[in-house]
């Protein structure tokens, strides 16, 4: 399977991902960890990125398009991938389209973990006192939703007329909602 994921920070992504990879044996792509093993690894598009992040500018979409393109040509994706945090954007996502289109390789679905505004807070908030992290305080919380809702909501409606974009409702145990998004998925597989 190729899928991408969706879903606003304290929807369990991560969480989710990592049983969407067992489940179906692919490899869980998250954009993050691509990036860190560029800038380790001194790759030309690493140097690159490293020296976008150096003065604090945001990484050209070529430079990240560069990156998720090499790790998806690796032996491990060549069955599928999940991705995680890319793409962020519609041109992006455009992008990733034609190179996804020239290798005759369609994307599954794209995954949209739903959950209302106050569980997100709640989980965030709680993931603060649990690991620490400064970046889950009740302000930083809403400003990072703000934003994911306004660079994501385009995308969405990317994948939406594609008619690849499934929600999945983010609500309840771990467990629960990997039932959920797994039987989702053996749907579209049946269908």
């Amino acid at each position: 399977m190729r899928l991408v994921l969706l879903g606003p920070p304290g929807a369990g992504k991560g969480t989710q991902a990592a049983i969407i990879a067992e489940a179906h044996d692919i490899p869980h792509v998250a954009t993050g960890d691509i990036f860190r093993a560029n800038v380790q690894q001194e790759t030309a598009l690493g140097t690159e990125a490293k020296a976008y992040m150096d003065r604090g500018e945001l990484v050209p979409d070529d430079v990240v398009i560069g990156m998720v393109q090499d790790r998806l040509t690796e032996d491990d994706a060549a069955d599928g991938f999940l991705l995680d945090g890319f793409p962020r954007t519609v041109p992006q996502a455009e992008a990733f389209e034609v190179w996804l289109q020239e290798r005759d390789w369609p994307l599954d679905a794209v995954i949209r973990f739903v959950a209302p505004e106050e569980e997100l807070i709640a989980r965030l908030e709680s993931r603060r006192e649990i690991e620490g992290r400064s970046d889950d305080d009740s302000e930083v919380i809403r400003k990072r939703l703000v934003e994911y809702r306004s660079k994501t909501e385009p995308l969405e409606d990317f994948y939406e007329e594609r008619g690849l974009l499934r929600d999945v409702e983010a609500v309840g145990e771990i467990e629960e909602v990997g039932r959920r998004t797994l039987d989702m998925l053996a749907s579209l597989e049946r269908a």
